[in-house]
């Protein structure tokens, strides 16, 4: 019977943490998809996974809110730069692309992957606070790559203005 050593617990240790984050973000796409060519479905099923793993009721998918989140993502990867606002506020660029309500996004950069994004924003309090929030009820996601490659998120989750009245 060996026992574990201090090099083989280090060894060990970041499979373990890796392990635990894997569940906290449940979807894998099928057949090795890039980023760019993840579908609307694919979005869909990896943020309402996600939200069901934490107890949050699914989102329906927004195609107007899917063009906001494009903008500012192309906006981003063109500027090589991660910012809520380069020139167009959120409320602009959702009002642009035809959609009137209540509004919060969350943005990512340099994440290679859909799962990567994502737990990027469950690891932070304001960004896991817009996934999971009950008082939006649907939600739009792009992403777009710089010149030098790296990748640009943006979500944008939308419900009623009522629901913050309440």
């Amino acid at each position: 019977m060996s026992s574990l050593t201090r090099r083989g617990f280090l060894t060990l240790a970041p499979a373990f943490v890796l392990a635990a984050c894997a569940s906290t973000v449940p979807f894998v796409p099928a057949g090795g998809a890039t980023p760019e060519t993840l579908t609307d479905a694919q979005f869909l099923a990896a943020i309402n996974a996600v939200r069901a793993a934490n107890g949050a009721p699914a989102w329906t998918y927004n195609k107007r809110l899917e063009d906001a989140s494009r903008a500012q993502a192309r906006l981003m990867a063109q500027k090589n730069t991660l910012s809520h606002d380069l020139g167009v506020k959120l409320r602009q660029r959702v009002t642009t692309a035809g959609y009137i309500g209540a509004v919060g996004e969350n943005l990512a950069g340099g994440q290679k992957t859909l799962q990567e994004a994502i737990q990027g924003w469950m690891d932070s309090p304001g960004h896991r606070s817009t996934l999971l929030s009950t008082r939006f009820t649907e939600f739009g996601l792009a992403v777009a790559r710089a010149p030098g490659g790296k990748l640009y998120w943006a979500m944008i989750a939308g419900g009623s203005f009522q629901a913050w009245l309440q």
